[in-house]
């Protein structure tokens, strides 16, 4: 069973087509083409029924920590409740987003991708003592090419793309902020709440701005090209204001009874003490200072607006679902990974001319993915053998009581290690009886 670094586990095509894709394959008679259709059709409909048990323990632990709750809480949760509950579907999410086939980010790794240089250049920080947990996974690493401006002209760049990054993060409760002296009402989210993201197709080094906590700023280069032209244009307007200033100057020295520095700065007795001509130069100074403090602070606010512009683009366009919505989506994927992952080793079991051990299925299993789709995946052989061994049921079937049938599981092991499926007439009698006894209340 061989191990590659650079493949996922994930399979990029739908459970339908990887359906028809067996059926297509000759390998069945036609008697059991149907038969198998069914099989799939049924497993479908059991594996449904299990997420949507999934689905609700994330709804029940979810619900104290809902930013966009419109229900209320018949009973508030203790604190030791709250931290119960968080634990817990922290713990549901992390097992949902392996089923989905997604893969885990470390907060070390997220610091090390905050580190390198973003494809939008702004200076970013993120306070990661802000968060009491955070779960990040991501589904599909690969590169893409993409064009960026570098100063004047436009290049060509290789990009570290995640298809798919789900995130979680539930922030300190409201007294660890206002220790900070951060004022919970000037902030982007709420204490003590958590916050549930899906996004497509995410550079690996604009992760940070995923986080609403994140804080941005201008880069050193971006502050100089806004602070060097603002220089270059106060020098022409402070040579046009200095007979203006030397005037001011000399009318507080007047006052002040400094009269001899009046001719220095050539400026007469009769001249302070005309008022018009002083109110000119302090109203023509004005408005050349306040034209170009205007000017500077237009720039810097339509630099502002294409920072904003960018992160926008980044996030906006690229978000799939939000807190609740990534539940529901996160468990539609799940169930579809985990059927596609059963079907195959189910198929590749019940079509193969001998006995396969694990090893061998596995291989085989990615063999086959490569030469049908060209699709190369590193299959996770495990996860649906466990599956296919804990769908255990009874086939029942005319003539046998119910009370003298032993229940045995879908998939079983031989003497020498080697897996083996059950016929497909059995497999459809077994999960049928698993789906009629899903609820024994009687």
């Amino acid at each position: 069973m061989a191990v590659y670094e650079n493949r996922e586990a994930f399979i990029p095509y739908r459970r339908a087509d990887i359906i028809e894709l067996c059926l297509e394959d000759g390998q069945l008679p036609s008697s059991d083409l149907q038969k198998f259709r069914e099989f799939c059709e049924i497993l479908s409909a059991y594996f449904h029924f299990k997420f949507h048990q999934t689905l609700e323990v994330l709804k029940d632990n979810f619900a104290p920590f809902n930013p966009d709750a419109d229900t209320k809480l018949r009973i508030e949760p203790s604190p030791e409740a709250r931290q119960q509950m968080a634990a817990k579907l922290a713990s549901a999410f992390h097992n949902l987003l392996q089923s989905a086939n997604y893969v885990a980010i470390s907060e070390d790794s997220l610091q090390r991708a905050f580190a390198e240089k973003s494809l939008i250049e702004l200076k970013t920080k993120v306070e990661f003592d802000d968060f009491d947990q955070i779960v990040c996974y991501c589904r599909g690493d690969i590169y893409r090419m993409t064009w960026v401006k570098k100063w004047f002209r436009k290049v060509e760049k290789t990009l570290d793309v995640f298809e798919r990054v789900a995130l979680l993060i539930k922030f300190k409760e409201k007294a660890y902020f206002e220790s900070k002296s951060d004022k919970s009402q000037k902030l982007s989210f709420t204490p003590g709440k958590m916050y549930v993201y899906l996004y497509k197709n995410i550079p690996k080094f604009d992760m940070e701005f995923l986080f609403p906590n994140v804080k941005v700023s201008m880069t050193w280069k971006d502050r100089l090209l806004l602070i060097v032209p603002a220089m270059g244009a106060a020098v022409p307007v402070l040579i046009k204001a200095l007979p203006q200033i030397l005037l001011i100057v000399g009318v507080i020295l007047f006052y002040t009874g400094n009269i001899p520095g009046l001719e220095d700065l050539k400026a007469s007795e009769d001249q302070v003490r005309n008022f018009m001509p002083v109110l000119a130069a302090i109203l023509s100074m004005t408005v050349a200072f306040g034209g170009l403090a205007f000017k500077q602070y237009n720039s810097y606010k339509n630099k502002q607006l294409k920072f904003q512009k960018n992160v926008t683009d980044t996030l906006f366009f690229r978000n799939l679902a939000n807190n609740m919505g990534v539940f529901h989506s996160l468990i539609d994927a799940a169930e579809e990974e985990e059927c596609k992952e059963i079907i195959l080793v189910y198929y590749h079991l019940l079509t193969s001319n001998g006995a396969l051990t694990k090893e061998q299925l596995d291989n085989q299993i990615e063999s086959w993915m490569d030469r049908k789709f060209g699709t190369k995946i590193d299959f996770d052989i495990n996860g649906p053998l466990r599956n296919l061994e804990e769908i255990r049921g009874k086939i029942i079937k005319e003539g046998i009581e119910e009370a003298n049938i032993q229940e045995t599981p879908l998939l079983s092991y031989d003497r020498d290690g080697c897996c083996q499926v059950l016929p497909l007439e059995d497999a459809k009698m077994l999960i049928d009886y698993v789906w009629d006894n899903a609820f024994a209340y009687w």
